[in-house]
């Protein structure tokens, strides 16, 4: 199995893409170093926020929360919480 990326590695792909997790965590709403607590622990709506700037799925950046010990693939975006629609 892969490895997952290392954070200087997912920051150095934001940079790439010309922006960084303090203003893509602005840009989608959010506390500025709130993207930040997807490199350190799951987290799986910041993880697809992240992915899905750097045009990866969260499997690609992260194997060891999307895949399971005989490789295969969870689905952790079935585990986001869902937006109550009444608010």
């Amino acid at each position: 199995m892969k490895r997952d990326w290392h954070k200087a590695d997912i920051i150095a792909a934001m940079r790439k893409q010309g922006t960084t997790l303090a203003a893509l965590s602005r840009e989608t709403g959010l506390s500025s170093g709130t993207l930040a607590n997807a490199m350190d622990r799951p987290w799986p709506k910041g993880e697809f926020v992240i992915a899905d700037k750097l045009n990866v799925h969260p499997a690609e950046i992260w194997p060891s929360r999307y895949y399971d010990p005989d490789s295969n693939l969870i689905d952790r975006h079935a585990m986001m919480r869902k937006k109550n629609l009444t608010d």
